[in-house]
């Protein structure tokens, strides 16, 4: 049964790294001893050991220990024997680029889904969904293809931001560049906003958290659905 945290941020204005969601994520990997982190996405261009060691200060604070992948010689055992796994956020071209390249997208999708408890935030949730094509990123490396982990029927955009009537900044909106997305694509995107996360458990999925998310889909207004909506007939 799959078990995933899937959330906008790890961190939140004025908090420490993952501080918001440290007590789910006791109970999320509660039967883990052990946490495989993947630091691929880099933000910031920080090295993998620097981020692995921030990543590693939060889990000792909920008594887990978390090593990053490159320490590994192969990394496809690392996924295989992993008790649980952690994708950090960055730049999700960087994230997917070096998935791809280490032949574990497939491998990580299959041990997720096989009810490897896993977390992801930021870059690490944009690989949740079907593509990686709704990222707020910049495209400084070409992954070999847009297609992500396919544990989520629909797409997602963390950081969502909604439009400031009080800004003059002229730049094109969330909105307006999801609905450039649909216009080519039919696959849903949901709009996740800093501090709220996907529970799935097996084949349920339910939004958490306090705020509401915004919901697209194609030739449809968007939606706003409240916390603990669930979210599992999306497609």
């Amino acid at each position: 049964m799959k078990s995933i945290i899937i959330a906008s941020t790890s961190t939140l204005h004025g908090g420490n790294y993952l501080e918001y969601l440290l007590p789910v994520l006791k109970e999320h990997f509660k039967n883990c001893k052990n946490i495989l982190f993947i630091p691929y996405a880099r933000p910031g261009g920080i090295s993998h050991d620097d981020y692995t060691k921030k990543a590693a200060e939060a889990f000792a604070s909920i008594n887990l220990n978390l090593q990053g992948i490159h320490e590994f010689k192969n990394t496809e055992e690392a996924v295989q024997n992993a008790e649980g796994i952690f994708t950090g956020g960055g730049n999700t071209f960087v994230l997917v680029t070096q998935l791809y390249k280490n032949k574990i997208m497939q491998l990580l999708s299959e041990k997720v889904k096989n009810g490897t408890p896993y977390l992801g935030t930021s870059a690490g949730s944009n690989i949740c969904g079907l593509s990686m094509q709704t990222t707020n990123d910049m495209p400084i490396v070409y992954p070999p293809s847009f297609q992500t982990l396919g544990l989520i029927p629909f797409n997602l955009n963390p950081h969502y931001l909604d439009p400031d009537a009080n800004s003059k900044h002229m730049g094109e909106t969330r909105e307006t560049r999801i609905k450039e997305f649909h216009a080519f694509n039919s696959i849903p995107v949901l709009g996740l906003r800093e501090g709220s996360w996907l529970e799935v458990k097996g084949e349920k999925i339910t939004l958490k958290g306090n705020l509401t998310a915004r919901l697209f889909k194609q030739n449809e207004t968007p939606a706003e659905l409240e916390t603990e909506s669930d979210l599992s007939s999306l497609k």
